[in-house]
């Protein structure tokens, strides 16, 4: 799944967003005392079926009972569930859309025990007629024990069920429950998400289970090694449809129509799904031997938004098919686009769900971006139809193992859905690298992989989906498919899946695979002790070469110099690193540095320059001594070519953050941007822009800003004229794809420097589009940066057009770029409006709240607004996203990039949530102190010397 990393390449650049987070004080107590008050109720149904208030059960004090742990115990196992769910798709007399189910699960006894404990979330019970919410009965001649007892541990989100006698070892029971639960709007469990189609408004009844969100949709023990069988059925209106596996007859009632599914898969309770509704489909032709379909509205279907999704999602599967050495489980593939989904998508198995955006395109209105999202997108599902699906991993703790996967492989099954883009060469490293990068060079990082006793409440397992585990785990992959070769790293994928199916497993269960099968590789150690280095610890290293002496060494890269690391290694901080290099004479070699420091001779290069991680292979930075650093700069100034385009942004990217962490001098990493006079791949331009932000971030309000804006648009100056003219004055579109790419670069920093003629262009078009709504003539590649320049340098009737046309846009990706473009209007009281509209869901989904006020917190102007605003309307924000552990994460983490003063870190992150009790988002506070802190020391340091070095190269 993309809970909160699918973010397309356009999406990413305007994600740095800037703003206060003192609202985090508000934020927690209210949040604490919404979870007290909600423990404090417990409702359920008596036998008329009206809902009564129970008296609540008094959690105790911290114990040793399983019922507080929150665990499953290692008692039961479910073989197969029997599920009944009515979703009501019209409001009730309250105004609620509720659920009504039953559901039993046949469960055998692994220990004896005379407790069953099983997740229960957000539902109320009908008693039975022994008085209590739940029947056992025995299987095959068992006879089952009576209940005693039932009750809800709210904390842990269990029933619990006390017996009179203990469960046999190797014998089956029944457990039987009927229960109610709200179809709500928070995009968790069994949600609803509502459209409207001819003015009238549609609602969908959906799923969204992952992490740990079946318990709300039905009882079940919520754990990824708890496999089962699933027999669904589902109660819908007539004129909708019910997806999941294929159905049989239904029978046709006059308010409601019974479908039920064929079993299931042996799969964890996570990858259920199901969706009813309206929506119409595309579907494969009979010549294939997977029906594969689309799902989505109406509209959006009949324009062709789903043609491409069907058009390569085929060629995806037999390429993964083929990778794997491993035939598609399945006899279908349904995919299906929400109007309202938190994630960018999640790989249900069979029933892959998405944002529209993740699914959906327009070649006439979408751009590249778009549609290199939605080939990512869907490559990364399924490649979890085996990574994931019919191999598990065993807990939470080791998300890594399916999300890092997925995230390598996609890009490997988009290159081969799109060859003449060179995915996997050109946007590959920019989208998992240097992402990873950037946050694993905090000390409040973490391993890729944890101990299962760190990772166990709900907050704990979802903080999981983050860059770290995507990104980082798609690198580390990368980097050991390469020095294993890729052929070798596919048969022993082919092999670990084989002996795994449908069951779970640790990654040092792939290490056993890949070992096994690697006979021609020489490797310094075996793979265990390799990759152990890169997965059980937190960060990466930053490699030194010294090419007078051949010296070697490696140490731990933390961005902020002065952090103490308090998380002990085993390994002490140190990796088995896969160094490749190359020499200006073309020689080119590879070594592995096993130790903190080493001598190798190859490494001497007289007065040759010598550069490192060709292709950006390893995960790892590389820094050398002065005087090859000076060969290197001179060899981009001369001829830039000579050196591989990848390398060309590596260069840049390692300078900038050698720089932060004071390793070298800010003038050095600045001087590498200096080529970029000549430059005109895209690579280069993307890295330099990328680490300019932080400039932007840090000085936007200082002296500063001038001379860096002149320095800058002296330098885009070439590009902007290059494009104008291979384009014919902005009337063609470019014709290699990469360059495509880079024209967004060249309009965006040229607009932002002052570039003559830019704000004109984007005005042009955007004054165009007032007066023919119906015919947009921005290009679609450019509307980000277009939409965003010509509201800002407009007034009211500007951003009032656009708002229009953001509420009248069919298409999501169109949508997104409208929703940023109207935060960049420098008018306080438009984004005032704009902050109201956010946390209204008439207005704002509320899947893009938090993008939207992160979108404007990154306006200088909006900054200040977003912290009144949100002080004064939390109390709403946090009822409205309670649980939303994810929503504030992202929210924490975009507000916070710009924070580089000390009362910033004292006033508003320290103090502010010290006083406070913060349940969740906890990772992303650290990491928004740590980031400050490193912050507040560089603008200490650098300032100065960055301002005399800007202005001697205007003079």
């Amino acid at each position: 799944m993309g809970k909160g990393f699918y973010i397309s390449r356009p999406l990413g650049f305007v994600l740095c967003g800037l703003g206060i987070v003192a609202m985090l004080t508000i934020f927690s107590l209210s949040v604490v005392y919404t979870k007290e008050k909600r423990k404090n109720q417990v409702t359920a149904i008596n036998e008329t079926g009206m809902v009564t208030t129970a008296a609540p059960h008094t959690t105790p004090a911290p114990s040793n009972e399983p019922w507080d742990k929150y665990r499953l115990p290692d008692t039961l196992l479910p073989e197969y569930y029997n599920v009944t769910l009515w979703p009501r798709l019209v409001p009730d007399e309250q105004g609620m859309y509720i659920f009504t189910g039953t559901s039993g699960v046949a469960l055998t006894c692994i220990k004896e025990t005379n407790l069953i404990i099983i997740h229960s979330n957000k539902l109320n019970y009908t008693l039975t007629l022994e008085k209590h919410h739940a029947k056992l009965t025995g299987l095959g001649g068992t006879s089952a024990p009576a209940i005693l007892k039932t009750w809800f541990q709210t904390q842990t989100q269990f029933m619990v069920i006390l017996l009179n006698e203990k469960l046999e070892v190797g014998k089956s029971y029944w457990l039987y429950m009927e229960f109610r639960g709200e179809l709500s709007d928070d995009l968790a469990g069994f949600y609803r998400s509502q459209y409207t189609e001819n003015g009238v408004k549609k609602v969908v009844a959906t799923t969204q289970m992952q992490a740990t969100a079946a318990r709300n949709a039905f009882p079940c023990f919520d754990e990824p090694s708890m496999k089962a069988v699933f027999h669904l059925t589902l109660q819908h209106p007539p004129e909708t449809v019910a997806l999941n596996e294929y159905h049989t007859n239904p029978s046709h009632l006059t308010q409601k129509v019974p479908t039920r599914f064929k079993p299931t898969e042996k799969m964890s309770t996570y990858l259920l799904a199901f969706v009813i509704s309206e929506f119409t489909k595309i579907q494969s032709s009979e010549k294939t031997n997977v029906l594969i379909r689309i799902w989505g509205r109406k509209e959006a279907i009949e324009s062709g938004q789903g043609d491409y999704a069907l058009n390569v999602t085929f060629p995806i599967l037999k390429y993964f098919e083929n990778y794997y050495n491993t035939t598609y489980p399945l006899s279908k593939s349904d995919q299906v686009a929400l109007p309202d989904f938190a994630a960018g998508a999640m790989e249900n198995w069979g029933l892959v769900t998405y944002r529209e955006q993740s699914l959906f395109y327009d070649p006439k209105e979408s751009s590249n971006g778009d549609k290199e999202w939605v080939v990512t997108v869907i490559a990364h599902e399924l490649a979890h139809m085996w990574f994931g699906n019919l191999v598990t991993m065993r807990w939470w703790n080791d998300l890594w193992l399916n999300e890092g996967f997925a995230s390598y492989v996609s890009y490997l099954g988009a290159d081969y859905a799109e060859p003449t883009w060179n995915i996997v060469s050109n946007i590959y490293i920019y989208s998992i690298y240097f992402r990873a990068f950037a946050v694993d060079a905090l000390v409040s990082s973490h391993p890729l992989s944890s101990r299962e006793d760190e990772v166990i409440t709900p907050d704990q397992i979802s903080q999981l989906f983050d860059t770290i585990t995507y990104s980082k785990g798609a690198a580390v992959l990368r980097m050991l498919s390469e020095f294993l070769t890729e052929s070798v790293f596919a048969k022993g994928l082919h092999n670990y899946l084989h002996e795994y199916a449908y069951s779970n497993t640790v990654y040092t269960d792939l290490w056993k695979k890949l070992q096994e099968v690697n006979s021609r590789i020489q490797l310094p150690a075996s793979i265990k002790e390799i990759m152990n280095r890169w997965i059980l610890q937190m960060g990466y290293p930053v490699v030194t070469i010294d090419t007078r002496t051949g010296n070697i060494s490696q140490q731990h890269f933390l961005i902020h110099p002065e952090a103490v690391v308090e998380k002990p290694s085993d390994y002490n901080y140190e990796w088995f690193v896969p160094i490749t290099w190359m020499k200006s004479g073309s020689n080119m070699g590879q070594h592995w540095l096993l130790t903190k420091t080493a001598l190798y001779e190859p490494m001497k290069t007289g007065t040759d320059w010598l550069l490192a991680n060709l292709n950006v292979m390893g995960y790892y930075r590389v820094n050398y001594d002065p005087q090859n650093w000076e060969r290197l700069l001179t060899q981009l100034t001369t001829d830039h070519k000579v050196i591989p385009v990848l390398n060309r942004g590596q260069i840049i990217d390692d300078a900038f953050n050698l720089a932060r962490a004071q390793i070298i001098n800010i003038t050095l990493a600045l001087r590498t941007t200096k080529y970029l006079l000549k430059e005109k791949e895209y690579i280069p331009w993307e890295s330099a822009i990328r680490n300019l932000q932080y400039f932007f971030l840090m000085f936007d309000r200082t002296e500063v800003y001038g001379p860096l804006q002149t320095y800058l648009r002296r330098n885009v100056q070439p590009l902007f004229d290059h494009f104008q003219n291979i384009t014919s004055n902005w009337t063609q579109k470019p014709p290699r794809y990469m360059d495509q790419s880079n024209q967004i670069n060249a309009i965006s920093m040229a607009c932002r420097t002052g570039v003559k003629g830019c704000s004109e262009l984007t005005r042009m078009w955007y004054r165009q589009w007032m007066k023919n709504p119906d015919s947009n003539p921005i290009p679609p590649n450019l509307k980000n940066t277009v939409y965003c320049n010509a509201i800002a340098a407009g007034g009211v009737e500007e951003w009032d057009f656009g708002w229009q046309m953001f509420k009248k846009s069919t298409i999501a990706a169109e949508a997104e770029k409208l929703l940023y473009g109207l935060s960049c209007t420098k008018e306080p009281w438009l984004l005032n409006r704009y902050l109201e509209f956010t946390i209204d869901p008439k207005q704002v989904r509320k899947q893009d709240a938090a993008f939207a006020i992160v979108y404007i917190s990154g306006n200088v102007i909006g900054q200040p607004l977003v912290w009144d605003f949100v002080r004064a309307k939390w109390e709403q924000i946090t009822k409205d996203y309670d649980d939303g552990s994810f929503f504030f994460g992202r929210l924490i983490q975009g507000i916070t990039k710009k924070f580089s003063t000390e009362f910033e870190l004292k006033q508003r992150l320290k103090e502010d949530i010290a006083a406070s009790s913060f349940s969740f988002g906890t990772q992303a506070i650290e990491q928004a102190i740590e980031k400050t802190k490193a912050n507040i020391k560089w603008v200490s340091k650098n300032k100065a010397q960055v301002m005399n070095w800007l202005t001697e190269q205007s003079t």
